[in-house]
């Protein structure tokens, strides 16, 4: 009975440019001896790529706005190998094994709701000698952001999350295939075998039984020697002696390994609380650096105020002393009109005083102050004011 075969591996974009290479057949020489390229032609695409893996991935997160934080060390794709062994592809011949790839291609995009928006390249290899199928795609994982939205986030470890990813992989694999009419058998679980993933190499040998069935017919089965009753004496003697170093020499030994494994344990102890302290010093040290800097800062903006400040005072004082000598200049103008205004009003007063018989001139300009309540001396007059309106305040 045949076996229905998916295995997967994990690509980082690294990886990406050399598996596009062999899987769309771009090279020009192959150090693997399986392909037989006058058979290249009898290969079939169930998807194509339009560009480079590494590019198509790139035009593929953009177009379906996939989230998730993507690094270099990230694993960004995977492969599908699908297949079974030559056996079975001679059996069900040419159109059947059409449908076998074509059903594990609507599988891959059916298993966990992958999509198949988000399969890369699926391309079919007739030109080996086991027919298979080299699957890429996208592990997009359906789920939701913090605010409850749906999004679709490119993440391999979620994916593949539980640790028996792969045995249900290959048990819903094998559920699918045999319920659309391929008789086959579910492969043999690793538990059983002891055996962890083997490679795409070992695959192909293992899927074509006439090299298997080469190699099994070399393999020679050779018994181990019975023992005389000389050997199991000697193995009595060892016994006794194995005991004695146990006992002599081993026993110490352990004790005082025990004994430097238990000071190492208190030492990495110490070891880690003190780089506890390191740490702690450390952030401190940047906190105290980010205080001197913000203080060198507020230094730097308070001699800048106070330098805008001082230029506006003597800006100010410069004004203001301006101000002061042009008022003095204006007020000893004044002064000069006013005196040589009253100056001339003397002379008036006493030309008319002479003239028209008015009597003396003291007196005239008395009367005139006393009706009219104001002095012809300006500086009295002034102070007259000022008088008055302390008087007013104090009232």
């Amino acid at each position: 009975m045949s076996f229905a075969i998916i295995r997967n591996t994990k690509y980082k974009r690294e990886n990406l440019k050399g598996i596009y290479r062999h899987n769309e057949r771009k090279n020009k020489n192959y150090s693997n001896d399986n392909i037989d390229k006058e058979k290249s032609y009898l290969n079939y695409s169930l998807k194509s790529p339009k560009y480079r893996y590494d590019k198509e991935f790139d035009i593929m997160k953009e177009k379906y706005d996939l989230k998730g934080q993507i690094k270099t060390v990230s694993n960004i794709a995977c492969e599908y190998i699908i297949t079974s062994d030559k056996q079975f592809f001679d059996k069900i011949g040419e159109e059947e094994t059409k449908r076998y790839f074509e059903t594990a291609y609507n599988f891959v995009t059916e298993y966990k709701n992958l999509g198949e928006q988000y399969i890369m390249s699926a391309k079919v290899h007739m030109d080996e000698e086991t027919p298979h199928m080299h699957l890429i795609f996208l592990p997009v994982v359906h789920t939701t952001d913090k605010k409850g939205n749906a999004i679709d986030k490119l993440a391999c470890s979620e994916f593949w999350k539980e640790k028996d990813s792969y045995r249900r992989l290959q048990d819903a694999f094998y559920q699918y295939m045999t319920s659309h009419n391929f008789k086959l058998e579910r492969g043999v679980p690793k538990e059983e075998t002891g055996r962890e993933h083997i490679d795409i190499k070992e695959y192909k040998e293992i899927t074509n039984f006439d090299k298997t069935k080469e190699k099994l017919q070399n393999i020679k089965l050779e018994l181990p020697d019975v023992p005389d009753i000389d050997d199991i004496r000697m193995a009595r003697w060892s016994k006794k002696r194995d005991e004695k170093i146990l006992e002599d020499i081993i026993k110490p030994k352990d004790d005082l390994i025990n004994e430097l494994y238990q000071n190492n344990l208190l030492m990495h102890q110490q070891l880690l609380r003190q780089a506890k302290m390191v740490e702690e010093a450390e952030k401190y040290q940047k906190e105290r650096n980010k205080i001197m800097a913000d203080n060198i800062d507020l230094h730097k903006q308070v001699d800048n105020i106070k330098a805008e400040y001082q230029q506006k005072e003597d800006n100010l004082e410069w004004k203001y002393e301006y101000r002061i000598n042009k008022l003095e200049k204006e007020n000893g103008y004044l002064h000069k009109v006013i005196d040589k205004f009253r100056e001339t009003i003397h002379k008036f007063i006493e030309w008319i005083c002479k003239n028209f018989d008015m009597g003396a001139e003291d007196n005239l300009i008395r009367d005139f102050q006393k009706e009219n309540n104001i002095l012809l001396d300006a500086e009295k007059q002034i102070q007259k004011e000022d008088k008055e309106k302390e008087w007013d305040l104090e009232r």
